[in-house]
């Protein structure tokens, strides 16, 4: 039986017969001695071999090569002082082989060498296409094994410390409006009709609270057929909560500590608390998102009042047309960003495009209050406009001042973007930082002028605030994000619990009465058999374990991930299935599969 993993060997083992499992990271062999390094999920242990000492094990070390799987027997010893390896957790000691058996060969040739993986890049194409070797190395390694002292932090503080009770909901059941698309199934024993996958368990979670469970979650899978980004995949895993009789600020509390006792168990890392908070329309004034990385400064300064009777069209236009005028002031600006990077053709300039800007507008600070700029703005500045814009943005000498004007989205969004990238380029962000904040009193709605009609802005089951009940397309919600780093990380909200609000609602952003009943009749039949008042949150737990690995992709979070043509390169996944399964679905495919590179 195995005694110990590879990486726990310490020097309080030292004189002790141990017997290892693992594969063979590297091999060396130094003038007869051969060095083996093993490796398990828990770390790496050098193995010592040679014909004087370990004769019995020597024939077989010198057979064997990278990633064979071994099995070693040997007594655990001290280094010598000149071998030391402090890098190492058990950079103390080795292990002299007195039998290595082999297990298992490698019969073919590597794709890509796993233990010289972290020096050398592998594209992620072949990381993919080969996940169990790439799982095999250090670093995905690593980020498995704290997902799982998360998900274990999470499960030990919900149950233990807070009277949750986890309950699974169904992966089987049925689309529903709003949101992203669903991912549906054809039923075989019911023809014609159609499953979805969950998007999330809103709707069953609900359920829970009016059938008394008063506080449940969940590790939840969910689905969403969407365009994908680095932080984003078809399928992922929430943490999934729903609490009854609390209100925001007690739900908040509790998630507060739930997140801090999982940055304490896992990293060792005290957060301060209470979190700060930010309203929706505090954070879009400051800083051009509901997400902002406050780790540094860059704040956004309005200064429509002041440009509204400019001289300049593009400002004057803006602010005529219902738009704004917002400042992103950047101390030290003039030395760092040059006016080839603003003009078109420049990078900063095609970050602004790129956000659906038309132009990026500026102005340098000079020595004595002077500016220097083009001449369609400069000649346009009053004295006292001139004086008032340096005042407001707190512009000293060496200062940029850079400009959005229109309408209002298309510069939040540009200001935004660019307050990013001059923050990394700049060096502004301290990666050690963790700054958490919850944004507050979200719109309950917003316009789809595409769709000539009202959307919900998280959900149509989020609660309305009792000070805005006259009118509730000009609502806020009684909803919260949880921000860490410019990322959200969860997000939730009081529920409607009365059926006469949420039919309100399922009016407001067009469905009829008999489609409300259709789609959601169930739930509002429920809420006719005294439903209490409840609330809750979910978190991204494939984007927390990547923030909290440092990674920058979630697919580094997630062991078998797909790709972002949402493809699994491994499985070959999705693929074509045989006709006869599709004959006895009652489906046809009505396009050709594209062939694979």
């Amino acid at each position: 039986m195995r005694s110990f993993y590879c990486g726990r060997l310490r020097a309080e083992h030292i004189g002790k017969t141990v017997t290892l499992y693992g594969w063979v990271d590297r091999r060396r062999d130094h003038g007869g001695v051969i060095f083996l390094d093993l490796r398990d999920r828990e770390g790496v242990i050098q193995i010592v071999s040679d014909p004087v000492r370990t004769p019995d094990s020597y024939p077989v070390a010198d057979e064997i090569r990278n990633e064979y799987v071994v099995k070693v027997t040997g007594r655990v010893t001290r280094r010598p002082a000149e071998s030391l390896n402090p890098k190492l957790p058990t950079g103390e000691v080795e292990v002299y082989a007195d039998e290595i058996e082999l297990l298992s060969a490698v019969r073919k040739q590597m794709p890509f060498q796993v233990s010289t993986a972290e020096e050398e890049p592998v594209r992620e194409e072949l990381r993919l296409k080969y996940r169990y070797l790439d799982l095999r190395r250090e670093r995905m390694s690593r980020n498995l094994r704290l997902r799982h002292e998360i998900i274990k932090a999470i499960r030990r503080f919900l149950e233990d410390e807070a009277g949750f009770i986890e309950v699974e909901t169904p992966i089987l059941t049925r689309s529903t409006p709003e949101g992203a698309r669903d991912f549906i199934l054809p039923s075989r024993v019911n023809e014609g009709e159609w499953f979805a996958l969950p998007q999330s368990p809103q709707l069953f979670k609900q359920l829970l609270m009016v059938s008394g469970l008063d506080r449940y979650y969940q590790i939840a899978r969910c689905f969403r057929d969407e365009d994908l980004r680095a932080d984003r995949q078809p399928e992922f895993t929430q943490l999934d909560m729903e609490m009854s009789f609390m209100d925001q600020a007690e739900i908040l509390a509790l998630n507060e500590r739930l997140v801090c006792h999982i940055f304490r168990t896992v990293q060792g890392i005290e957060l301060p608390q209470p979190f700060p908070r930010l309203t929706y329309a505090e954070a879009m004034a400051r800083y051009g998102t509901d997400k902002p990385d406050t780790r540094y400064g860059l704040e956004l300064v309005e200064v429509s009042d002041i440009l509204q009777d400019s001289g300049f069209k593009v400002f004057s236009g803006a602010i005529a047309s219902g738009g704004q005028i917002k400042v992103l002031p950047i101390p030290g600006g003039n030395e760092a960003v040059s006016n080839v990077r603003i003009k078109p053709g420049g990078d900063l300039f095609k970050v602004a495009a790129e956000a659906g800007a038309k132009g990026l507008a500026y102005i340098r600070v000079r020595e004595g209050g002077e500016i220097d700029t083009i001449g369609a703005i400069k000649d346009n500045l009053t004295p006292e406009q001139k004086q008032a814009l340096l005042e407001r943005t707190g512009a000293q000498p060496g200062s940029l001042l850079l400009f959005g004007a229109g309408p209002t989205d298309t510069v939040n969004a540009t200001l935004d973007r660019l307050r990013q990238a001059l923050a990394r380029e700049l060096d502004l962000i301290d990666p050690d930082r963790q700054n958490l904040l919850w944004v507050t009193d979200f719109p309950m709605f917003e316009w789809n002028a595409d769709e000539n009609r009202w959307e919900a802005l998280h959900h149509p089951f989020t609660a309305p605030h009792p000070d805005d009940a006259d009118d509730l397309t000009q609502a806020r919600a009684i909803a919260y994000d949880l921000v860490f780093n410019g990322y959200e990380l969860g997000g939730g909200s009081l529920r409607i619990y009365q059926p006469e609000v949420q039919a309100q609602v399922f009016e407001i952003i067009g469905l009829s009465e008999a489609e409300a009943q259709d789609k959601f009749g169930f739930l509002l039949e429920a809420f006719e058999y005294g439903t209490p008042p409840h609330g809750g949150i979910a978190y991204g737990l494939d984007r927390l374990v990547m923030l909290m690995a440092g990674e920058q992709s979630i697919r580094d979070a997630i062991a078998f991930p797909k790709t972002q043509q949402a493809r699994c390169l491994l499985t070959q996944a999705p693929s074509s299935v045989d006709p006869r399964q599709l004959k006895e679905l009652h489906v046809a495919p009505t396009a050709t599969p594209k062939p694979q590179a």
